[in-house]
């Protein structure tokens, strides 16, 4: 993509400013509630994201004022059989995992609401930011239901086992100060009107990195979860001897020790 590109959907806005593509979420009728349209165009800017060696950070955010995303379209999964629902929610949770495990930094600019699916969204990206007019939370149990795209299993390993327990049985929803102070949220409650900018902000900062050291960071991270101690302590001493080795950090420590910004060309 160009330095600044925008291409807009009927569901999602995708915008690329730099090296930092921007995701909007673009239902505000129905509250960026995530249905099948939705899904695909997110599939297709993740596998466009991660091929594309210009885009070293993808920042996600909902239209207008009242929500990030309210959830799954409940009518696509209203009536439905067990096969068809196991479809649906499959579909889902691909995307999920694959932003999830784009291998650059993905962050959620949560303003209002991000419930259910909302918030499943939110927990597979890498970090999370919050407006003071956040709310969030996993309510499905509330209609009979449970959380379907990873949130049992990423919200626990976010903020706990309790906690997140709490939150899924109880199906409550917490304000902006609750999710920082859980851990759900990389930095404290953000006016809604700056929102945009901290994020505009955070993704430069990220961008500004050595993208190959930004995807190793992930790749340990990721893989060191599912791993023993011994092993992650083994996967990153291999991924941290690949950067020492690597031209990108040869160009990194020669700015440093020259006193300037590096120049990082990418993957």
């Amino acid at each position: 993509m160009s330095a600044s590109t925008l291409v807009s959907q009927s569901t999602l806005v995708v915008e690329t400013r730099g090296h930092v593509a921007w995701w909007t979420l673009n239902r505000p009728h129905e509250m960026n509630a995530l249905n099948a349209d939705l899904f695909a165009r997110l599939a297709a800017a993740a596998e466009q994201a991660k091929a594309d060696p210009e885009v070293r950070v993808v920042v996600i955010r909902g239209t207008g004022e009242r929500a990030f995303s309210a959830g799954a379209d409940l009518d696509e999964l209203d009536g439905s059989s067990r096969e068809e629902a196991e479809v649906i929610l499959a579909r889902g949770g691909a995307v999920m995992s694959s932003i999830e495990r784009l291998g650059k930094p993905v962050i959620a600019a949560v303003d209002g609401y991000a419930l259910g699916g909302g918030l499943e969204l939110a927990l597979a990206c890498t970090l999370v930011l919050v407006s003071d007019n956040a709310s969030l939370g996993l309510p499905e149990v509330r209609l009979g239901l449970i959380p379907g795209y990873g949130g049992t299993q990423r919200l626990p390993r976010a903020i706990g086992r309790q906690a997140a327990l709490q939150m899924m049985l109880s199906g409550e929803q917490i304000s902006a100060r609750e999710a920082w102070d859980l851990g759900l949220s990389a930095r404290p409650p953000i006016p809604a009107e700056e929102l945009d900018e901290a994020a505009e902000a955070l993704a430069g900062e990220l961008a500004g990195n050595g993208p190959e050291a930004l995807g190793r960071v992930l790749q340990a991270v990721a893989g060191g979860a599912e791993l023993g101690p011994e092993e992650a302590l083994a996967r990153e001493t291999g991924l941290a001897a690949e950067a020492c080795a690597s031209e990108e950090s040869t160009e990194g420590v020669a700015a440093f020790r020259e006193r300037r910004k590096p120049e990082f060309r990418g993957s």
